[in-house]
Formats: C-alpha cells, sequence, structure tokens
C-alpha cells in the first residue's frame, strides 16, 4: 500500500475543554443543578480538530493557524505535536479562543466561550509555502480571521491542486475554483435563504446556486442523520445516507467529514468518491462518541475502532454507560419476517443488540453441504443494515462462546423454538451473570424452509 499523501489545513484553531462529572441535585441557594466534578478533558477545536483528525488517518498534516502567546496558545501546540501535527503559527493579538463545556458525559449545562477576536498575525513566507506544499489543501474557517488573510487567499486561490473549503457564515466566501465546498445544512440555509424547506431537492437546489456563486466545482451539504447532498456538475445529484448512529456525538462530524473528503482527494479519488468516504467517516466518527471522545489521557495514543466497527468496544461503552448489552446469534442465511422479528424484539430488551453470526464454515457444519446460501460478509452487511442491529461478531466455532465472553452480554435472546432445550451458552453467561431470554418465535418462517419450497417449485 502507498504512503497516504500529505494534507495542509488553514483555518482557526480553539481550545474545547470538557469539564465533566454527575448531577444528583439542585443548588439550595438558587434553582441550578451541581456538578461533582470529575474529569477534565481538553482537545484541538476548528481547524485543529480537522488537522488532528487528518493526522490520525496515518498522513502527514501541517496546519496554518492563529495562536495567541498564552497558557491555552501553549497548550493547543503541545497537543497538536503530540499528534505529528506540524504547525505554522502566524499569531493572535489577545487571547486564544475557547470554548468550556460543563456538565456530565455527552448531555452539556453550559456553555463558556472566551478569547478570541483578536487581529491575526500576517502570511509570512513559511505560511504561504506551505499551501504549496499539500497534496490538498483543507481550509477549515470558523469565522475568526485565518481563511481571510489576504496573503493566504491569493496563495490559496493560486493552488492547482484540491482544496476542500469549510465555511462559516461569518467567513469570507471561498476562493474561486475551490474543488468541494462543505457547508452543514444550517450553514447552507444561511449563507443561501432564497429557498423554502430542506427537502433533499430543494437542498439540492440551494447547493447549486451556491456553487454558482462561489463558482466552485462541487458543493456538498451536510445533513445530520440524512447524509449528505453534493451537486458535481450539470447532472443530478447525488444523495448518500448517514450510517445510524444511535446515541452519538455530532460534536466534530462536519471537521471529520472535510478533513476525510480532503485526504481522499490527496490520495487520487474523484469528488463523489471523496464525499462517499467522508459520510461514512463521518457517521463512525459521531457513532464512536464525537470529538468528545478525543481528549484527557487517550488524546495522544492512536485512533481506536469507533463502536459502529468495533461490537466488543460498542458492549464495553455500552456497560460503562450503564446500558444493558443484548446479543443474539444464527445462521441468517436467507433473512426472512421471522428473523426480523426476532431481532427487534431481542433490541427491545436493552440498549444495543449485536448479533453473533455462524461464519461459512461453522453454518456449513451446521446445516450441512450446501449451505450457506448467502455468505458471510453478505449476510452480516445485511444485519448491519438493519435498524435494529447494533454490531454483528463472526464466529468460526460450533457456538459463539468465545465472541460472547468477549463481548459478557446481559441477555443472550434465542426464539422460543429452543424451549425446553438446554442452551450451552448458558453455562459461559453464568460466569458474569448473563440471562438467558426466549423471544417468540414465528411458526413456519426458516431459511431451510424457504430453500425447500424453491427446490419443489424448481427456482
Amino acid at each position: 500500500m502507498s504512503a497516504m499523501r500529505p494534507v495542509v489545513v488553514v483555518g482557526d484553531t480553539l481550545l474545547d475543554r470538557d469539564v465533566l462529572g454527575t448531577v444528583e441535585r439542585l443548588s439550595p441557594d438558587a434553582p441550578v443543578p451541581v456538578l461533582d466534578q470529575g474529569a477534565v478533558r481538553a482537545r484541538p477545536g476548528g481547524a485543529g480538530l480537522a488537522a488532528l483528525l487528518a493526522a490520525r488517518d496515518g498522513r502527514p498534516v501541517t496546519l496554518v493557524t492563529a495562536l495567541a502567546s498564552d497558557a491555552p496558545g501553549a497548550e493547543l501546540a503541545t497537543m497538536l505535536h503530540a499528534h505529528g501535527v506540524e504547525v505554522i503559527d502566524l499569531g493572535l493579538e489577545g487571547a486564544t479562543p475557547e470554548k468550556l463545556r460543563i456538565g456530565p458525559p455527552g448531555r452539556p449545562l453550559l456553555r463558556i466561550d472566551r478569547g478570541g477576536g483578536g487581529e491575526v498575525g500576517p502570511a509570512n513566507a513559511e505560511a504561504r509555502a506551505a499551501v504549496g506544499w499539500g497534496a490538498a489543501l483543507l481550509v477549515a474557517d470558523y469565522g475568526r480571521g485565518v481563511a481571510a488573510a489576504p496573503e493566504l487567499r491569493d496563495a490559496l486561490a493560486a493552488v492547482t491542486r484540491p482544496v476542500v473549503w469549510d465555511p462559516h457564515p461569518r467567513g469570507p466566501e471561498p476562493v474561486h475554483g475551490a474543488t468541494l465546498v462543505t457547508p452543514n445544512l444550517a450553514e447552507a440555509r444561511a449563507l443561501e435563504p432564497g429557498f423554502a424547506g430542506d427537502a433533499i431537492p430543494v437542498v439540492a437546489r440551494r447547493a447549486r446556486a451556491l456553487a454558482r456563486r462561489w463558482r466552485a466545482a462541487a458543493v456538498s451539504v451536510t445533513c445530520g442523520a440524512r447524509g449528505v447532498v453534493l451537486v458535481d456538475g450539470p447532472g443530478p445529484p447525488l444523495s448518500a445516507a448517514a450510517e445510524p448512529a444511535r446515541g452519538g456525538d455530532p460534536c466534530g462530524a462536519g471537521d471529520r467529514f472535510a478533513s476525510c473528503a480532503a485526504g481522499a482527494l490527496a490520495d487520487g479519488a474523484s469528488t463523489a468518491e471523496a464525499v462517499l468516504a467522508a459520510v461514512t467517516s463521518a457517521s463512525r466518527f459521531v457513532a464512536g462518541g464525537g470529538a468528545g471522545a478525543i481528549g484527557g489521557d487517550d488524546s495522544a495514543q492512536p485512533a481506536q475502532p469507533a463502536p459502529a466497527d468495533d461490537p466488543v468496544a460498542l458492549a464495553r461503552a455500552t456497560r460503562a454507560a450503564g446500558g444493558i448489552v443484548v446479543a443474539t446469534g444464527g445462521c441468517f442465511d436467507l433473512l426472512h419476517p421471522g428473523h426480523v422479528r426476532t431481532l427487534q424484539e431481542a433490541r427491545a430488551l436493552g440498549d444495543c443488540l449485536v448479533v453473533c453470526l455462524n461464519s461459512d464454515a461453522s453454518a456449513r457444519a451446521l446445516k450441512g453441504p450446501g449451505r450457506p446460501v448467502v455468505g458471510q460478509e453478505d449476510r452480516a452487511a445485511v444485519l448491519r443494515a438493519l435498524g435494529c442491529v447494533d454490531g454483528v461478531v463472526i464466529f468460526d466455532e460450533e457456538t459463539p462462546a468465545d465472541a460472547l465472553e468477549r463481548l459478557r452480554p446481559h441477555i443472550w435472546a434465542k426464539g422460543a423454538d429452543y424451549a425446553g432445550r438446554e442452551l450451552p451458552e448458558a453455562g459461559v453467561l453464568a460466569g458474569w451473570g448473563g440471562e438467558v431470554v426466549l423471544l417468540p418465535f414465528l411458526q413456519g418462517k426458516s431459511s431451510t424452509r424457504i430453500l425447500m419450497e424453491a427446490s419443489i417449485h424448481g427456482i
């Protein structure tokens, strides 16, 4: 595999700090919640987060930004260097901007903004040269002055490599000829308010109007859980759905989208390919906890698989949050209404559902030659596409005992056709206090019956 190509990020960097804790009472002297402070986590925000995420992908990253000569600025520089990001600092008058979020994890009660507002220093020769270094450029504009610096804009306008511009309503317009501009839905509304509604065709018309105004090659509008709408030339728009991210944190999703798109373009992808990769990456970033999962002692560690990609991590995170982990198992060779009903009822028992799926070899040993009809990766993909399934673990053994040892679910759900039979998994579950729960069985629905009927009818 060839090495990932470098990306240069240009934009405003902020210091994001989370003061976490528990809230269990109100103050006696005022009806306000009392936070019992626990961990305090700090991480780069704005363009700093976009640069950090690109570096965590394993590619060389240079960040052109503006930091004040204060403790938060020094803290940001240290964190970014720890992630391998080269920082070119233009300097910032006044104080480095900070965002302080206070509250339980994932549920901030209050945000305090401070600093910022100072004048950005001039773009020096090193900064102007850096713009020409990258295989792709990402402008992460947070409306605080870096993207408006005249010398930088001149350098960006002269770039012949891909330029991704993540705009801000308070910032300058993208330079003409940008490869891809990536507003979110709220930003697109603010920038182009002359369209009513947020249906996909309306979003596409808004994106097309913005592309004309900016003379951009393409505009993608990210629409949260609905995914992204891409206008790329005169043809029909492309709409790509986001992957489900139950209970995820959307903070930083736009930076993950833009940084992934820039990286894909740097590596030679088409704009459509880059946007599709970016919406998948952003979905998994949200499912994995978003920007809130970055910081503290973990901030200098390599990127870990998001729970959406790692069912064991998902189960661990669910238990840590006090949730109930449910698991079920089977071959799921030809998905039918009986399967779907069982999976839906299993998911209703807890806070996440992981399916232990028999591998091709395991299913063949269980069902006989000729089975499974559908390969394990395709069966897993179909299961993951169901809204009631949060993760899939494929196992090769006769029983999923080893997979269960890793998942340690609170509940092992099986169809009621197993009533009165001793389940081999029961002994494994007892090791951590897990329980077996039987679910209603839809009579007459099975993959074997479907295949037999097909054979009888010569299908």
